[in-house]
């Protein structure tokens, strides 16, 4: 703080103003802002797949997203009542979760997402036409159980797959997976903006509850309805004019083929031929069971 006398004198000013009890905390403050930027970089916390030691985490994105999706597409592909092959499904992706060596707590909290799956499931076997069969003493139809077996099955091997893809993959490699793999421009700018404009939204959204909130926003539900709704209309109207305002920007600048994220430096990587490993176990599964058939 010696070298940086304007930023001394006004951190002294500070804490005789706010008084000695504010005084560590204004302190505080101004180092935090004053600290140097290898230390702030260090605070930072990691994206998801930084520097992880496994040979999942090491495999090329590409080579993870052309797996990715040959997998979810032979499991779409099996028929719902092949109970045995969901359950080989399941037994890989188990293992390709312990090659990754993530935590079961992360992999349940990214299964979060099924949730309106999993409900439209329960209901389907308690709506659906067709013979009714007794379960546990209620009359369910079993077309419903079967169809609500298949969205549930097929529903969270695919959000599994996307946990694994999700948290062994930073999200600059798996945009120059995109590029790579020859995506069109358009889808790619898109995602890119949404990666890059997803914080600065979360960010206006997280400042509007704090304006309702020291506003006194009253406890009543209804009222808090209301203003979430508010809320929601307001951030669409905000967002969509800063996206103009940034497209117009970018034509004046001559651009237009979207933001350029750079992707990691390249570490030491497992072969890519290991990523195919398994959509080539769930095809022969699926192949065996058809001539099975």
């Amino acid at each position: 703080m010696a070298d940086r006398p304007g930023v001394h004198r006004h951190s002294v000013g500070l804490v005789e103003a706010v008084g000695p009890v504010a005084s560590q905390g204004a302190v505080g403050l101004v180092d935090r802002v004053t600290e140097p930027p290898a230390r702030l970089a260090r605070s930072r916390p990691a994206p998801p797949g930084a520097g992880a030691p496994s040979p999942v985490h090491r495999l090329p994105a590409p080579a993870k997203l052309v797996a990715h999706v040959a997998l979810v597409l032979v499991v779409v592909a099996t028929p719902a009542a092949w109970f045995w092959a969901f359950g080989v499904y399941a037994v890989l992706l188990l293992a390709a979760v312990v090659a990754a060596r993530l935590p079961a707590r992360t992999v349940l909290r990214g299964m979060s997402v099924e949730l309106p799956f999993v409900t439209f499931a329960v209901v389907l076997p308690f709506v659906a036409l067709g013979p009714r069969t007794e379960v546990l003493g209620l009359s369910l139809s079993a077309a419903g159980l079967l169809a609500g077996w298949n969205v549930l099955a097929k529903a969270t091997l695919g959000v599994v797959a996307s946990v694994v893809l999700a948290r062994t993959t930073t999200v600059p490699d798996l945009v120059a997976a995109l590029r790579t793999l020859r995506v069109p421009g358009t889808l790619v700018a898109i995602v890119s903006f949404m990666v890059r404009y997803l914080g600065i939204v979360r960010q206006d959204l997280h400042r509007m509850q704090v304006a309702q909130e020291a506003r006194g926003l009253p406890p009543q539900r209804r009222a808090r309805l209301a203003a979430a709704v508010r809320v929601a209309g307001a951030l669409f109207v905000r967002t969509y004019e800063r996206g103009e305002r940034v497209h117009l920007a970018m034509l004046a600048r001559g651009g237009g083929s979207g933001l350029r994220i750079a992707a990691a430096r390249p570490v030491a990587t497992t072969h890519p031929a290991v990523a195919a490993v398994l959509p080539v176990l769930a095809a022969t599964t699926l192949a065996v069971g058809w001539v099975l058939a």
